[in-house]
């Protein structure tokens, strides 16, 4: 599974940075680009909340490997629109809304998954090591998807990605099936409903997602990063600037050992969200190339230590008949943001500047996260050795290990 991972990730980079890159030759429009995000938001949401409910109820290898199959026939379409004469745009919005509807089906299954074959105190590391392959794509990906398109040309960026989801599906094929608990309800509004009150009742948990909610919404940048570096007259740095926040992931990454030693969780997620918004403020306000690659690896550390603890919390607590149903909502708050953050940034770019999209979104980013720390003092008070929910799953696991052992 990590393997697979590791190799479709690496593709997908180079989708991630074509993609836009054909939208702002064949429009020219920073809202265009922006507008990515707006047809990936339904198919998120709905698909996302869903696909939790799929992933509670049926074999999860399943679920990951007719997805993954479903990505890799998506990126066949982007290359034979890519060899047109005269390619055409809505496909580029087509390929992103069916490919958030994908993603969406297949991260709970894969979220739902880890915590089953990890050990219940490894779980913060294994978050950082699941995390690895994520950044080993994200910096190879997008820095050789800039060499690739502005080279070889965007066909080749898409007929590399539709090589690499044919060996991932071959890695998915050997993973063991991993069916539904017997406790898991079947896919239905009721048992999606189930599980939102679940999260409603867990008031850290939703600072987890407000807070990274308000982070990617204010201070994504990436939908401008095309016309930033036009700004910059830095073309050629374009893909590293999209490889320059997986970096300082990557950095964090390397050296995740040291995230079991951290029982503070709620904490670290303020902190960390905190400083992704000055980081990216400082990006949008410098004016040479490579300290605004300083900024946005600086902000990927960050991102990633928030990642790291947010998985923690949610990892630890949350039972496993819950399970895929609040990996569902826990994909909304980690990519809906995002998402509806490109949105903002371009429809910024467009009437304010680029650069101004930028720090402004990271300056409304810090404000946002400190006034969230205020409003929810369950988040900041949680403790991994403490926390009521984390203490009954705990010893509700070394009971069935020890069960298991005799």
């Amino acid at each position: 599974m990590w393997m697979s991972g590791l190799i479709s990730g690496f593709g997908s980079f180079l989708t991630f940075v074509a993609l836009p890159v054909q939208l702002k030759e064949l429009t020219g429009s920073a809202a265009a680009v922006g507008a990515i995000g707006a047809v990936e938001l339904v198919p998120l949401v709905v698909c996302g909340l869903y696909g939790g409910a799929l992933a509670d109820a049926f074999d999860k290898r399943k679920l990951i490997l007719w997805t993954e199959a479903g990505q890799g026939l998506l990126s066949a379409l982007l290359l034979l629109n890519a060899l047109l004469p005269r390619p055409a745009v809505w496909p580029l919005y087509l390929v992103a809304a069916l490919s958030s509807a994908l993603v969406s089906v297949q991260r709970p299954a894969l979220d739902s998954l880890w915590p089953r074959i990890v050990a219940h105190d490894d779980l913060p590391a294994a978050a950082s090591l699941n995390s690895l392959r994520w950044t080993v794509g994200g910096v190879a990906g997008p820095a050789v998807a800039g060499l690739v398109v502005a080279y070889a040309g965007l066909g080749w960026a898409y007929a590399a990605d539709l090589v690499t989801f044919a060996v991932s599906v071959l890695y998915v094929v050997r993973i063991a099936s991993s069916p539904a608990s017997h406790e898991a309800a079947r896919p239905s509004l009721r048992s999606i409903a189930e599980g939102a009150r679940y999260a409603w009742s867990r008031k850290e948990l939703l600072g987890t997602y407000a807070i990274d909610l308000a982070a990617m919404f204010l201070a994504m940048p990436l939908a401008v990063l095309p016309f930033l570096a036009d700004d910059l007259e830095a073309r050629w740095s374009l893909g590293l600037m999209y490889a320059a926040l997986p970096f300082g992931a990557l950095l964090v990454s390397l050296t995740g050992g040291w995230a079991s030693r951290v029982r503070r969780h709620g904490r670290a997620v303020v902190l960390a969200a905190a400083g992704w918004g000055l980081a990216i403020a400082a990006a949008g306000v410098v004016g040479d190339v490579w300290l605004v690659l300083l900024f946005l690896t600086v902000a990927g550390g960050c991102d990633m230590v928030s990642g790291i603890f947010r998985s923690a919390m949610w990892n630890q607590t949350i039972p496993d008949e819950l399970r895929g149903r609040l990996a569902g909502i826990e994909l909304l708050s980690y990519s809906v943001g995002p998402t509806v953050g490109q949105v903002r940034s371009g429809g910024f770019a467009a009437w304010w500047g680029v650069r101004a999209s930028v720090w402004s979104g990271g300056l409304l980013c810090a404000g946002a996260v400190a006034l969230l720390a205020l409003c929810l003092p369950r988040l900041m008070a949680y403790d991994a050795r403490t926390n009521e929910h984390a203490v009954r799953l705990r010893e509700k696991r070394a009971a069935a290990a020890q069960a298991a052992s005799a």
